[in-house]
């Protein structure tokens, strides 16, 4: 869920969102659109929202209301991804029309039901205050350093750091007000935090299920396991005389000192509570020192005025929720959403998150794993029993599958729209690279192995290899086989059909080779589908499309040279049914091309695309009558044609 203030940079979509469209399209053609739900939206809420509205209000650049620039946000961003032919069924907002309306309703019942758990409290926490502004600061109006140790972020806000680190505001190094430049004071708020690190025996279960699991990617387990690690202060070395000094009076504790070169020893705590004061006394006593990943506390609420709305509990008013807890369960209203337009029952959002025979899988960006991978199993375990509307078993929440992407790199440097490396946009991509083009490399990156770079040529920041011809383009590695190789397969196919053929498609038994290389391609590309593994379903196409046109070729060749006009018709049936095959296999990576080769080939989509048929020749595919005379009618493809164009600008 990007946030509703600002357009689709090339992370967004080649690192989350054209992954998710590749399987959700695969999952249709697999099992059928009416077992799937692809549901995203704007993020309508949260500080970045606030403050990137308020700097342009105060530019004088923006003219109506904060709902209204989410609004223009959302329509940019729906916009592009319609560009990217991204499908998904839903495309709505937080805080938009319908959509919105449910998502209120299920955030109401959602913390209705963790405070009815017992798994809520109402807790006063310091929170940065603008004493020269007079007000509260949202978090992204306070900067400084990640307190965390290891963290080298210097983009860290109030309580969250632009790697995913979680910390208590009090914490955050050297803070400064974004409004006037000033060093914030803290001021106590009352605000309902979620009892996180009750779950913590949950959570270490949890974690060693999926490290069980091979289909699990390691980047999710390692992640979650870093926040499951006891509560440690490292302290520099430098204070160690005055920390001996007062060690008896801190809560009790290890002590650990520092190993080799390390510039901290260690001290740790057996509980968050125990952490908390010991910090406290060290920072009165002016001790330099950073704190350990652990589980605290999860902030529900918050004090921005521009939020979902949070429900009265305990004569607790005027609060809105805050916005990752609410992007969380979003899917969930969305899900409701679309079912609704559908004209489907409420309750039937259970067959997709609840149902023993239902998988989730939620598409997210290495940074988030702390939200998606620890945060959203206690808070789903939270509603038991009962589930979310606490209608028995049968509503209890199924935890999801977690694909993790690794970072995309801009080149070779991480990319962020609120950093100095400004990443491009999807409308930017658009003008030099085809959609097709760039979902092909957007796929093949790896992105589940490793951070990769994404370095598109027009956008090279030396102009002598951004101008040179000698340096190629890395982007369209991918492109030239669809452009060339796949091109030149579907247009042989029917430009034999159309010269020797009577313009149909011959029908009749493939040659047993194609048929065994064609089940193994499928085999190995459903495996490598089922696990997610965009990079090697990629692979696979790409070997079994060359392979496929170099048997047209060498077949045709012979068939030629021999004046064999049975060879000639069976080497075109054998590639009428490995373009057929090609097809199928890319249709989740390159759709519009390959929904414009099912219409030359004059089939219906619901049956060319499914794997309901039987793959042993085109002929199940055809009705009778054809199969009787051994021919299928195709439409005329014009001359030159292709499926798969470059953009107009490589043509120059």
């Amino acid at each position: 869920m990007p946030y509703g203030n600002k357009p689709l940079h090339f992370g967004h979509i080649g690192g989350v969102f054209v992954p998710a469209d590749a399987f959700a399209r695969f999952l249709r053609d697999r099992i059928g659109a009416e077992n799937v739900r692809f549901v995203s939206g704007t993020d309508c809420f949260g500080s970045p929202i606030n403050e990137g509205y308020r700097k342009l209000k105060e530019a004088g650049e923006f003219e109506g209301s904060i709902a209204d620039y989410v609004l223009a946000n959302h329509e940019r961003q729906k916009a592009t991804l319609e560009a990217f032919q991204v499908s998904l069924d839903i495309y709505e907002g937080s805080g938009i029309g319908h959509a919105g309306d449910v998502h209120q309703m299920i955030s109401d019942q959602f913390i209705e039901r963790l405070h009815e758990s017992g798994h809520l409290k109402l807790d006063s926490t310091l929170q940065f205050y603008d004493a020269e502004a007079g007000t509260f600061l949202n978090g992204r109006q306070v900067q400084g350093h990640c307190p965390v140790q290891g963290c080298k972020s210097e983009h860290a806000y109030a309580d969250e750091c632009d790697l995913g680190h979680q910390y208590a505001p009090v914490d955050l190094i050297a803070p400064v007000s974004t409004l006037t430049g000033t060093v914030p004071e803290m001021r106590p708020v009352e605000n309902w935090y979620f009892d996180l690190p009750g779950f913590e025996d949950f959570l270490k279960g949890y974690v060693r299920e999926l490290e069980a699991d091979d289909e699990v990617r390691p980047v999710v387990t390692k992640a979650i396991a870093e926040f499951l690690a006891p509560p440690v202060i490292f302290v520099k070395n430098e204070h160690l005389e005055e920390y001996e000094a007062m060690a008896a009076e801190l809560p009790p504790h290890e002590f650990r000192p520092a190993e080799g070169s390390k510039q901290s020893f260690e001290i740790e705590f057996a509980s968050i509570g125990e952490r908390d004061a010991a910090r406290d006394a060290l920072a009165a006593a002016g001790l330099r020192f950073r704190t350990s990943k652990t589980l605290v506390p999860f902030r529900i609420t918050g004090n921005i005025e521009w939020g979902v709305r949070a429900p009265v509990i305990d004569g607790v008013e005027g609060l809105t929720v805050w916005c990752w807890p609410e992007s969380l369960w979003a899917p969930i209203s969305f899900t409701i959403t679309i079912n609704d337009e559908q004209g489907m029952p409420r309750t039937s959002w259970r067959d997709f998150w609840c149902s023993d025979d239902a998988r989730v899988y939620q598409f997210i960006g290495q940074d988030n794993l702390y939200f998606y991978g620890v945060a959203q199993p206690a808070l789903w375990e939270a509603l038991r029993p009962g589930g979310l509307f606490a209608e028995g078993p049968d509503s209890q929440m199924r935890q999801t599958t977690l694909v993790a992407n690794h970072h995309m790199l801009f080149g070779k440097k991480k990319a962020s729209s609120s950093g100095a490396v400004k990443p491009p946009t999807g409308e930017e991509l658009l003008e030099h690279y085809t959609p097709e083009q760039l979902r092909a490399h957007f796929l093949a990156l790896g992105l589940d192995q490793k951070s990769v770079g994404f370095s598109p040529k027009p956008f090279d920041p030396d102009p002598a290899k951004r101008d040179d011809p000698r340096y190629a383009d890395p982007v369209l590695k991918e492109g030239a086989l669809l452009t060339n190789v796949f091109n030149r397969l579907a247009r042989s196919c029917f430009y034999e059909a159309q010269k020797n053929f009577d313009g149909c498609m011959p029908l009749g038994a493939v040659t047993p080779e194609v048929r065994r290389r064609a089940f193994e391609a499928l085999l190995d590309y459903e495996e490598r589908m089922h696990k997610v593994e965009l990079h090697r379903v990629m692979s696979v196409c790409d070997e079994f499309i060359r392979w496929s046109n170099k048997w047209w070729a060498d077949g045709i060749k012979a068939a030629e040279a021999s004046e064999d006009a049975d060879a000639r018709r069976q080497v075109l049936v054998d590639s009428f049914y490995l373009l057929r095959m090609a097809t199928l296999l890319m249709h989740p990576i390159v759709p519009v091309g390959c929904e414009k080769i099912c219409d030359y080939l004059s089939f219906d989509f619901g049956d060319f695309f499914s794997w309901n048929y039987d793959f042993d020749s085109n002929d199940e595919l055809c009705p009778a009558i054809e199969i009787d005379a051994g021919a299928h009618r195709i439409h005329e493809l014009p001359p030159r044609f292709d499926f798969f164009r470059k953009h107009e600008s490589q043509y120059k």
